[in-house]
């Protein structure tokens, strides 16, 4: 059976992920892609043979030609088209993050459980990465023992323009809470949140360092830092108790000349990761067809967000702020 898809967004994300499903996934076929901009979306659809276009994300998600939907548009239109999603009982792969609030999220945990059936998976691809799963291996299997530390670095090589010091911990430090919450396997129940100085490059926003701690006693640094201009970098190291272990750095391309040798990063997060997303959209579809289920769930984007927006508060008073959450519910066990 041939799992029929349908792109919402043809941005960078919508149409990276079009052209991979059509190209490079197995058991799917992309049959429509929407975008508010009817004309881009066109242009995807042109790249991968007969889908169809639409210019309202609704029209798509109604087609009988569409059996799951990918959501890759702005993220205030994520949580009304999850929703959509529910309301018809099809499958969603919905980028990050699930809602921009925490209480949109938890209306979307709501009403998936209502439905009485696992139909989202938010789109935090690290969990498909082969160094984040080789990681998380060796803390279940306790290798070395009990985790210390974790110590994460995000840097992009230049931010757009519009981006804040908050957006900063909500759109880009929220990736490194969903990684640390997949790895250790726990929740955070506190976190602080400093500034270093702002730099000549973005003298209108800073880059951002979180410390958060586990329930068990875990201590989680993020750096932060999206102005970093060399390239981009993602780091983690995991310190256990008879051990360290830490994310093999992956490069482009290493180069000799002028008596030098150096290893090219690559540029942005869709080179990085190109091999977790592929592994990210064949998983999805796979579990489609055997109905079943994979990756972050609905609970994962809210617990994420809500983190996050706890973190923002901790940045704002310059204070330690308590995480308070309810326990996951058995449905997402």
């Amino acid at each position: 059976m041939t799992t029929r898809i349908g792109v919402i967004g043809a941005g960078v994300m919508g149409a990276g992920h079009a052209l991979m499903l059509s190209s490079q996934i197995a058991g799917c076929q992309v049959t429509a892609i929407a975008d508010a901009d009817e004309a881009r979306a066109r242009s995807v659809a042109q790249k991968l043979g007969d889908a169809r276009t639409f210019s309202n994300a609704h029209a798509l998600i109604h087609n009988d030609e569409v059996d799951a939907i990918v959501v890759a548009s702005p993220d205030p239109t994520h949580h009304p088209l999850v929703l959509e999603c529910l309301r018809l009982g099809k499958p969603v792969l919905c980028e990050k993050p699930l809602a921009v609030t925490s209480r949109e999220c938890l209306e979307i945990v709501e009403a998936e459980m209502s439905a009485g059936k696992r139909l989202v998976q938010v789109g935090f691809m690290r969990r498909f990465d082969p160094g984040y799963e080789a990681m998380k291996s060796a803390i279940d299997d306790r290798r070395h023992g009990l985790p210390l530390f974790l110590h994460c670095i995000h840097r992009n090589a230049v931010a757009a323009s519009y981006t804040t010091s908050e957006a900063i911990i909500l759109n880009t430090a929220v990736h490194e809470l969903d990684a640390a919450r997949y790895l250790l396997g726990e929740e955070f129940v506190n976190a602080t949140a400093r500034s270093s100085r702002a730099t000549s490059a973005a003298p209108g926003r800073r880059p951002q360092f979180l410390l958060l701690e586990t329930a068990s006693g875990v201590l989680v640094d993020i750096e932060a830092f999206v102005d970093a201009q060399y390239g981009y970098d993602v780091r983690a190291e995991l310190v256990c108790e008879t051990g360290a272990m830490s994310l093999a750095q992956t490069h482009a391309i290493q180069t000799y000349g002028a008596g030098t040798i150096g290893k090219s990063l690559y540029g942005d997060w869709m080179g990085r990761f190109d091999d977790a997303y592929r592994r990210e959209l064949q998983a999805w579809v796979t579990a489609i067809r055997m109905g079943g289920h994979v990756g972050a769930s609905a609970w994962d984007g809210y617990a994420s967000t809500l983190t996050a927006e706890l973190c923002l508060d901790a940045f704002k008073s310059q204070r330690m702020v308590r995480i308070d959450m309810d326990s996951r519910p058995a449905f997402y066990d």
